[in-house]
């Protein structure tokens, strides 16, 4: 791996787990903890580029199966790779298609070889072995790249759950011996639902390659927040202290909270985006519904102490007003916001590990909620 990735842990929090680091990539530096908001098909949907960045996002996060179908990896390459077609000088990181292993299931076929998917647009079959999703990303360019790994539903069997396990490290070390590029760095994931003893045999087959980075994989997949909970606190010290460490899919604001606590530095979700699309933001006293009727002549801001450009420029009224007309500026204006305000939290979870007050902005961030409850 190229010495242009380096992670350097700042600080760690004297009152939890948390931690406040910096990873250097070879498009900048990323501070930790950190939110990647989702460009599935290279782009975040409805957000420009310099709206990200306006916003405070350090890295965004793209998906190796859909943009291997649409436009296909040879012509994002061609096209001079992530960050040029798609104007982002940011940090990428690059989901290996194991996701859609686990959401298509009744369009795929799995060995210990490959995954066959059909796909979704045409129908068409997608080969997708370990050799085949780093030959993609490496196409794709993005700074971080992950192992193809298989993502299990957490209401199987025990034994279930340990092939998966066993068919992640096998495709991981395929994967580490496929790779070409020494420009991106690849993530190892693991697996094991919430299997203390298939967390800890995940780890024993990852940690000896050795990868610059791992990911904590097959949480958020229909636990109990206190299981995924109880999950990090086991799986996250099994994690090396000098590396970054990712969970993946997981994004309501309270469970990166509850995982920066844990040690977690990196998360990425659809949530902030989907549910901007859904006329729905987050805020720090819950959720607001913006198709309610009580909104329909509120002058208010969105929230009185959001600085992002929704906020200080528009009324609750007015968004009601853009989602019930079906106008598409109703979704932009809110992705905007949602994506700040999860950049808002992990800028403050910065601070408060930098001044070993981490637990006292747990309390506070849950207190807020809770004196809310079910806002709308």
């Amino acid at each position: 791996m190229s010495s242009e990735f380096q992670f350097t842990l700042q600080t760690t929090d004297n009152t939890s787990a948390g931690r406040a680091g910096l990873w250097q990539t070879p498009h900048g530096i990323v501070e930790t903890p950190a939110f990647m908001p989702v460009g599935t098909k290279a782009t975040v949907k409805g957000v420009w580029p310099g709206q990200l960045r306006q916003i405070g996002v350090q890295k965004i996060l793209a998906n190796t199966y859909h943009l291997a179908l649409r436009p296909g990896s040879e012509v994002v390459r061609d096209l001079g790779g992530l960050h040029t077609m798609m104007n982002w000088d940011g940090p990428i990181l690059t989901d290996s298609g194991g996701f859609q292993i686990f959401s298509l299931t009744e369009l795929r076929q799995i060995d210990d070889q490959q995954v066959v998917i059909k796909s979704h647009l045409d129908g068409s079959l997608l080969q997708l072995s370990p050799e085949r999703a780093v030959v993609i990303q490496e196409d794709l360019g993005a700074d971080c790249i992950m192992c193809l790994d298989e993502c299990p539903p957490h209401d199987v069997s025990r034994e279930r759950i340990r092939q998966a396990v066993e068919r992640t490290t096998l495709w991981a070390k395929r994967c580490r011996e496929a790779q070409t590029r020494s420009d991106q760095a690849l993530f190892g994931i693991l697996q094991g639902g919430t299997d203390r003893s298939l967390r800890e045999l995940s780890a024993k087959g990852l940690l000896p390659i050795e990868f610059p980075g791992y990911a904590i994989g097959g949480l958020s997949v229909g636990e109990k927040p206190s299981e995924m909970y109880d999950t990090l606190d086991f799986t996250v010290p099994m994690l090396p202290t000098d590396k970054p460490r990712y969970l993946m899919g997981v994004g309501r604001p309270i469970d990166i909270v509850e995982a920066v606590c844990r040690g977690v530095d990196l998360f990425d979700c659809v949530m902030p985006t989907r549910n901007a699309r859904n006329a729905t933001a987050f805020t720090r006293s819950g959720s607001v519904k913006l198709r309610n009727l009580k909104h329909t002549r509120d002058t208010t801001p969105l929230d009185p102490d959001c600085p992002c450009s929704t906020c200080t420029q528009f009324s609750r009224g007015y968004l009601r007003h853009l989602f019930m007309a079906g106008e598409m500026l109703g979704p932009m204006l809110l992705s905007v916001h949602n994506l700040a305000f999860y950049q808002t939290v992990v800028r403050e979870l910065r601070t408060a590990i930098k001044n070993n007050r981490l637990a006292e902005y747990r309390e506070t961030f849950i207190r807020n909620l809770e004196s809310s409850p079910g806002q709308a």
